[in-house]
């Protein structure tokens, strides 16, 4: 028995309730058993049986008709994340139509979700671009101005002040190249000038030049061309996993590939350090899941103790770029 789906609850139990007083009137009309004015001990136990099984008859048609709601809120309980997960619609009428209502409803949620958290990051990259620039033409430049001004006195400068302003002249030119490198990491220019293969190139250059782990290079030729937005994302989570094995890993070596596979680009960035059991959903691995949602993308990190990390970005070529 199918019910239409915009029958409202309160009706679809006035049918049941129904049903079962009409079958229990045909019942009383249909049988031979009969009821006396003076009714006998005999005549209350056929009405007692009689009004307990119409009672369990519409108690079960109801519990029947109400589980594919009970199970509903019991999936709706477990929902801790609000992706784009479809509950199963089972059931019929209003159950049915609830359940089909709910399904739109985290769809839509999800969706303004990920809107949201594209223009949280774009807002991000953003300030970091900001931030460089300021960087680069302030700070870099003033410290520019610093280096060059010591350089003058230290030629002035009586012989026993020579070593004390040399260096103080290297450590200046260290600070400069601190903040020339932090500039970098905020804002992948290179990534704008000379594309993804070089921005990674870079990257991979700097992990090595300050960690004693090397970094071996695999670039596949004649990549496909993907959006700047997936461009990025692709650079801020190999970013991101290089810090994390230069922190973390105590790797004695890292790979860092990017290969066309069927439709999809893949960046994976592995290393054979300590490895870990039991993810934990740290800042900078939810940072990477977010950036991958925004260009449809696949995030998995693989770990096991002893055997290293492997986190793999797969990323649609021409993927619709949410926000």
């Amino acid at each position: 028995m199918r019910l239409p789906s915009h029958l409202p609850l309160f009706w679809t139990i006035c049918l049941i309730n129904g049903a079962v007083f009409v079958l229990g009137a045909l019942l009383l009309v249909l049988s031979p058993a009969s009821v006396s004015a003076d009714p006998v001990p005999s005549e209350l136990v056929v009405i007692a049986i009689g009004l307990g099984v119409m009672i369990l008859t519409n108690a079960l048609l109801i519990r029947w008709a109400l589980a594919p709601l009970h199970r509903l809120i019991q999936r709706l309980g477990d929902i801790e994340h609000l992706e784009p997960t479809r509950l199963p619609e089972e059931g019929s009428g209003p159950i049915r139509g609830i359940t089909t209502s709910v399904n739109g409803l985290l769809a839509r949620l999800a969706e303004e979700r990920r809107d949201g958290d594209a223009r949280a990051l774009a807002a991000q990259e953003a300030e970091r671009h900001r931030i460089a620039q300021e960087l680069h033409d302030e700070v870099g430049q003033g410290l520019t101005v610093v280096l060059l001004g010591l350089k003058q006195v230290e030629q002035r400068a009586p012989a026993e002040l020579v070593e004390e302003l040399h260096a103080l002249r290297e450590s200046t030119r260290a600070g400069l190249d601190d903040v020339r490198r932090v500039a970098r990491r905020l804002r992948p220019g290179v990534l704008e000038d000379l594309g993804l293969t070089s921005a990674l190139a870079a990257l991979a250059t700097d992990f090595a030049d300050h960690s004693p782990a090397p970094v071996r290079r695999s670039f596949a030729p004649g990549l496909p061309t993907l959006s700047p937005e997936a461009e990025v994302v692709v650079y801020r989570v190999a970013q991101e996993a290089l810090t994390n094995a230069a922190r973390h890993a105590d790797a004695h070596e890292v790979e860092l590939s990017l290969q066309k596979l069927g439709g999809s680009v893949v960046l994976e960035v592995r290393d054979d350090g300590r490895g870990f059991s039991g993810l934990t959903e740290g800042s900078g691995l939810m940072g990477m899941r977010e950036r991958a949602a925004l260009v449809r993308a696949e995030l998995s990190v693989i770990s096991q103790p002893r055997r290293g990390t492997t986190v793999r970005l797969r990323v649609p070529v021409g993927g619709e770029v949410v926000g």
